[in-house]
């Protein structure tokens, strides 16, 4: 399945006469020859996704701390985006995936880490399944958000329930305010002369939702866009960050959207090579897994890399016996000479 991600191949058959043109060269991996499609279809089709998603946990815990990149501007806490993206599936083919009357999807949510823009959970659902609810049931639950983290997302996940899971964890969270929401001003506080704030109000709900959950005083600070004249509403409950600060952690979200950009541009996360969920699980976490290894080869590498550049690299190069940390940093250097003869591996 990497080969399947890295060589940007499109079917079962082209992964198996990919590695069968490779000849020789799949001893670098032990395997005496290519396996058969019907092999990759049964192992697509009844191998427990769940191994892909555990191996990805797996080498996020020993990558982490490789990935890590010190943001553009600094504060105390962690700051991580949430967000989903919608993979089309045509329905006669994934009638297990209905969306619409004639049309299939499936749902990827992501939480990026904002130190190094690197994936630390995602979850595969189907396309009808609400934003907010995945957040408020399985992130803010889990061990990614312990309290002091900054958690920031688009309007899809305005729901007071996830704000009452976040305030009672002690998570923060930035988001964009909804046309229609009312609220009351408690305090306006000062806006900062510079940094194209309009206004920096302490509010508080008046829904009927809002006031069974007991929502606390939320923080809302409006902004500017020098370039455009549009205004923006965040919504936060940090009373402490400087107003300008909020607005600078919203727009950094927008890291997670190119992301999203990136998966979907360089790898096959949009098209799949088998029509059960379990396959479609299997390639949605196979393209994660290579993201991972994508992420940390930039990292350590001294050659100024463009993930797409890289890809391509890559693709070019599939099992050809390189040392991989020099031709990171060197790609265009020639390769050293081999030997005359191949050398006998013995199993």
């Amino acid at each position: 399945m990497l080969f399947l991600q890295l060589g940007h191949l499109t079917s079962l058959r082209e992964i198996v006469d990919g590695m069968k043109g490779l000849g020789g060269k799949l001893s670098h991996l032990r395997l005496p020859s290519a396996p058969k499609r019907s092999t990759l279809s049964y192992a697509n089709t009844h191998r427990p996704w769940e191994i892909y998603r555990d191996l990805f946990y797996t080498m996020l815990g020993r990558l982490q701390s490789d990935l890590k990149d010190p943001r553009r501007f600094r504060f105390k806490n962690k700051l991580l985006s949430m967000d989903a993206t919608v993979m089309d599936l045509c329905l006669s083919l994934f009638p297990w995936a209905q969306f619409r009357q004639t049309k299939g999807a499936v749902k990827v949510h992501l939480l990026l880490d904002h130190d190094g823009y690197f994936p630390v959970f995602a979850h595969i659902t189907d396309g009808k399944t609400c934003d907010s609810r995945v957040c408020r049931n399985q992130i803010a639950m889990s061990e990614h958000l312990p309290e002091g983290r900054i958690l920031v997302f688009d309007r899809a996940y305005i729901d007071f329930a996830l704000f009452r899971t976040l305030l009672d964890r002690g998570v923060f969270f930035v988001t964009r305010l909804k046309k229609g929401m009312r609220w009351y001003v408690r305090k306006r506080n000062i806006a900062p002369r510079q940094g194209n704030i309009i206004r920096d109000d302490e509010i508080e709900f008046y829904s009927d939702t809002a006031k069974v959950l007991g929502q606390h005083r939320l923080r809302l600070v409006e902004w500017e866009d020098p370039q455009t004249g549009d205004r923006y509403q965040f919504l936060t409950n940090h009373l402490a960050f400087g107003a300008t600060t909020i607005a600078r952690i919203y727009k950094d979200r927008w890291q997670i959207e190119t992301f999203f950009k990136t998966l979907k541009q360089n790898l096959k996360i949009k098209t799949f090579v088998g029509t059960s969920e379990n396959a479609l699980k299997t390639q949605i976490w196979t393209a994660l897994i290579t993201v991972l290894l994508l992420l940390w080869m930039k990292k350590r590498a001294a050659w100024a890399w463009s993930l797409s550049n890289l890809v391509a690299f890559l693709r070019l190069n599939l099992l050809t016996h390189r040392d991989l940390l020099q031709w990171l940093d060197d790609p265009i250097k020639a390769a050293p000479e081999g030997p005359e003869e191949q050398l006998y591996i013995a199993y």
